[in-house]
């Protein structure tokens, strides 16, 4: 694999599992020491450090669960003490907790705003004092942002909408600083918590111009091109990567 990431350092959030995994070992594979975060299954976490660490990299796994503001800083300081500093800033955590809206408990609307949009933030907040000139902040997002075809995700969608509006903001604020900030978001995709082989999986088949899932390691190549050199001039956009989707 090309080592255009050599010598960089990247953070990642929700990185023990699923498209943070991926992201993990193709940023690992592409010559960047990787720091990232999970929140339950330690032995998972431990596997993915394991690889990216047999990819000749540093890695470490830090828990930290999104929802909590102090330990996602005090992760991403420890990255940086660990590392020298951060590079690559990738916000994959999320969650979706689905319910029409007359059902919806109001604990889950506060939990699904701290992690898929707060917890970003705050992890950005952070880690941009230890970025120089060239960084790169990447938000995991969703094609859900555009198009919510079935009933009780209205919170979920918000939430990704929102980073939209968050990306755009933040590249205003720090491209002076020479530190780019974009949005990928992915439709569905092929892991535990959206598995293609189910009927709810067969219905979004339905929608797609590509009758397919995507694999996680598709949208980690979106986040490799996104962290890497050839990006400089991309900042405050949202890619998406959905089979047409939202087409």
């Amino acid at each position: 694999m090309n080592k255009r990431l050599q010598n960089k350092r990247a953070f990642v959030t929700g990185g023990s599992r699923g498209i943070g995994a991926a992201i993990v070992t193709r940023l690992a594979g592409e010559g960047a020491d990787v720091a990232f975060t999970y929140v339950s299954k330690p032995d998972l976490a431990d596997d993915v450090a394991t690889a990216a660490r047999a990819l000749g990299v540093r890695a470490m796994a830090m828990k930290a669960d999104g929802a909590d503001a102090e330990a996602v800083v005090g992760a991403v300081e420890q990255t940086a003490a660990e590392f020298g500093g951060i590079d690559i800033l990738v916000n994959s955590a999320g969650v979706a907790a689905m319910a029409p809206v007359d059902d919806y408990p109001l604990e889950d609307f506060d939990r699904t705003v701290a992690v898929n949009l707060r917890a970003a933030f705050v992890a950005t907040q952070a880690a941009v004092k230890h970025m120089k000139s060239g960084g790169r902040i990447i938000m995991i997002g969703s094609c859900n942002a555009d198009r919510m075809p079935f009933g009780g995700g209205a919170v979920y969608a918000m939430s990704k909408a929102a980073l939209v509006g968050l990306v755009k903001g933040l590249a205003r604020d720090l491209g002076t600083r020479g530190i780019t900030v974009n949005n990928v978001q992915p439709g569905p995709i092929a892991t535990d918590m959206n598995p293609e082989d189910s009927d709810f999986a067969d219905k979004l088949r339905k929608l797609m111009a590509v009758p397919r899932y995507g694999s996680p390691d598709e949208v980690a190549a979106m986040v490799a091109y996104l962290s890497g050199p050839e990006s400089g001039f991309v900042t405050g956009a949202s890619l998406t990567i959905d089979g047409g989707f939202t087409a």
